[in-house]
Order: C-alpha cells, then structure tokens, then sequence
C-alpha cells in the first residue's frame, strides 16, 4: 500500500555506539538539532535521555551522486547548498539518539524497540570494539534491528593508514554478528565530509517498512511530559502529553485511548483512560492522524502532573479494552551470553540464582524481576513494576555486575 506521510517521519533511525564518539553530533550535522536539551546532559556533555530529531531527506535534480544528496537543513534557502538547483524530497526521517554511557544501557535498549533500523557510530580514533560499541550492537541484535549502517566518525583525527587499520578492526568486530554486511562509511561529523554518501546509504539500506493501517493502535511510551510553564493561568493550561513510536495501526485525534499499566493506586496498577486531543509531529506539525514512524507527541487531557517528569515512560497505548493484560508475574526461557557485555574484561556469565533480581527491558518499559522459581530451562520472576507486553516480544536481561546493570542475554515472553 502506498501512502504519503503528510507532516511526519516515515522511519525511526537510531543512533547507537560508545559515549562521546560523535552520535549526538552526526545528528546535530544532518538535522541542525542538538538532541542532548537537558540541563544535566549539556553539562555533562552525554546524552542521558532518549534525544529525538527529525530531518526531511532531500536530492538535487542537477548535481551527480553521492553530491546530490542533503537535507531541508544542509539547502541553501530550498536550494541545492552545491549548485544552486531545484531538490526534490524524498522522505522525512527520525532520529533516536541513545546515550553510549554503559549505565544508560536500559534507555539504549527502550530506544532500540521504536527504531526500523540504526546507524552505529565508531569513532576511528579509538580502538575498536569500546565496551559500549559491543553493547549496543547486542541491543540491537536482541530486539531484532536488521538494517544497519555503520559510520566511522572522526576521521580528521587520524591518519589514512590509520583509517584503513580501524576499518580492519571494525569488520574483524561485526564478523558473525547483524552487523557483518552493514557498509561502513568514513565520516566527519564535525566537518561534514561524507554526510552526502551517508544520506544515500540511508535511502539504500533502511527503507520505510510496509505498515498495516487498519491493525489496532499500539504506542510505545518513551518519553512524558507536563508542557505548561510555571505560572501558567489554570484556563490557559494544556493537558499532560505522552511521546513514543507507534508501532502499529494509527492513532486519530478525537480517539479513546488506555495507557497501561498506567498509574500505581492503593490495588497496585491501573490503567488510565484518555481521549486524544492533539498530534504532533517529532519535527513539529499538527496532525490529524499519527502512523507508525518517526517520534508522535500525544496531546491528552490529563491532569499535567501526572505525566510530567517522565512519570508514565515505559507504559503502553492502544484503544481502551484492547491492549495486552498486565504482568507481574513473567514466565521465561533466558538465553544468556557467554560473556558479559560491555566490559573490558572477559567476564563469563554465571548461573542464574533463585531470588536474584534482573533488570529486563520490555519495549520501553524497565523494570527489576527477581527469581522466584528454576524450572529446568524456564525461570519464573516477579515484576517490582509491572509490564504490558505480547507473546513473543523479547525481553533484554541485565544483572547487577560490580554495581553496574550488564546485559547478559533475552528472553521471550
């Protein structure tokens, strides 16, 4: 089926790799957004929290390739930035900028369920794989991301035997692994050299999937938000606003929606029940209708305060009544990897232990489990905050290892 996206993203592309090795900046080049808009994040100079950016794929009618290809950003007043000729728009995409610090790997993994495919960013000044490089490219195996490119970033600071040294080293590391027929493009983030090549391999490699418009809507919740500023007038304020990926289906202004598990009462978990009064867009447009692709912000009518701060992250959206029940109770079958990931040393995955607590990321939700019964393969845990999930979703497993949650393998539910 064919259909324009009028005003919004098509695809979801993550941004994956080891912290400071230039995520945030390649997208910062191609879409003229920094994605790092906290306080906390700018100071400290990582990114912390899911960032989001968008960009409108553009192509000039004159120049050859890879020079024709740019962004609504990188033109010159609409107007190809090389020869001056008339672009033609292609696509409007999504970034999902994950932080590379190995104790963010939980919001590294929620952003991996919105993407439809990622861009690993290595920089060729370090060896390659960095512990977090290794991290992500498992997320990414584990939720399932296929089509990948990836980018070695910093180019400038090295020399070109250098270059084609690290280039070695990174086909030496994806050998085996999703990653092993991603090209890999030499990149300057900062100076934007090959950001054309990059644009073109986008177009090539991660292609906007085929959607079902007709399948019932499902949200996943990644970021929530009170949008008033203090001293608001109480008649002038708007309602609390949930922002994510749809997966499936379509959400229309006007729609009855359930947000699930939703919020903690005196009975435990309750989901909240909504109507829709507003879209936009990642890149900022109204709309009337939201399909999958790209980041959607959920305009409702809910008291402010109870979405603000990321307080309803990891829930779940969909028509009331036709969402997943909730678990607090989760029955699985781990596979688990022989080494821990993410650290320098080659640390061996132990054997699960009753009453241990796992981190397990479902979608965008994380939570602790701690193991309450060993059935042979099968382990039974019990959820400290419960989930939404589907039968054969996966589920990413960390362990606590020297104070830090490591991944150590996936489950299905």
């Amino acid at each position: 089926m064919t259909r324009k996206y009028a005003g919004q993203s098509e695809v979801s592309i993550g941004t994956l790799g080891h912290v400071d090795h230039g995520k945030t900046t390649l997208v910062s080049y191609i879409t003229g957004e920094w994605t790092d808009r906290h306080s906390d994040e700018i100071r400290r100079g990582i990114s912390i929290r899911l960032g989001y950016a968008a960009a409108t794929l553009m192509k000039c009618k004159s120049c050859p390739e890879p020079e024709m290809y740019t962004t609504s950003h990188l033109a010159k007043d609409g107007k190809c930035s090389k020869c001056g000729g008339p672009l033609e728009v292609l696509r409007e995409i999504s970034f999902v900028d994950s932080p590379g610090h190995e104790s963010l790997m939980a919001t590294c993994l929620s952003g991996a369920s919105l993407m439809d495919g990622a861009i690993l960013v290595i920089a060729a000044n370090e060896p390659c794989p960095m512990p977090q490089t290794a991290e992500h490219l498992h997320a990414l195996e584990i939720v399932g991301v296929k089509n990948l490119i990836i980018v070695q970033n910093k180019i400038e600071l090295v020399t070109k035997e250098q270059a084609k040294k690290h280039y070695q080293q990174i086909k030496n590391f994806v050998k085996g692994t999703v990653a092993e027929t991603a090209p890999i493009i030499p990149v300057s983030a900062v100076f934007g050299a090959n950001i054309d090549l990059l644009i073109k391999t986008i177009e090539e490699v991660i292609p906007t999937p085929k959607r079902d418009d007709d399948a019932l809507p499902k949200m996943f919740v990644a970021r929530s938000f009170d949008i008033n500023r203090p001293g608001t007038a109480p008649d002038k304020m708007h309602g609390g606003v949930v922002g994510g990926s749809v997966v499936q289906g379509k959400l229309k202004i006007g729609d009855e929606i359930e947000i699930s598990p939703g919020a903690k009462g005196e009975k435990g978990f309750k989901p909240i029940k909504a109507r829709v009064v507003s879209l936009l867009s990642g890149s900022g447009n109204s709309l009337q209708e939201a399909y999958p692709g790209g980041l959607i912000g959920v305009g409702t009518g809910l008291d402010p305060a109870s979405t603000r701060a990321d307080r309803l992250v990891g829930n779940v959206v969909g028509k009331v009544g036709k969402l997943p029940k909730i678990i607090e109770k989760l029955m699985v079958k781990p596979v688990l990897m022989q080494r821990v990931v993410g650290m320098e040393s080659q640390k061996q995955v132990e054997n699960l232990k009753l009453n241990e607590p796992m981190m397990l990321v479902v979608g965008t939700a994380s939570t602790v489990g701690v193991i309450t019964r060993l059935h042979g393969e099968e382990i039974e845990l019990a959820l400290k905050r419960p989930v939404v999930a589907e039968k054969g979703q996966r589920v990413a497993i960390g362990r606590r290892v020297e104070n830090k949650w490591r991944l150590i393998g996936y489950a299905e539910v």
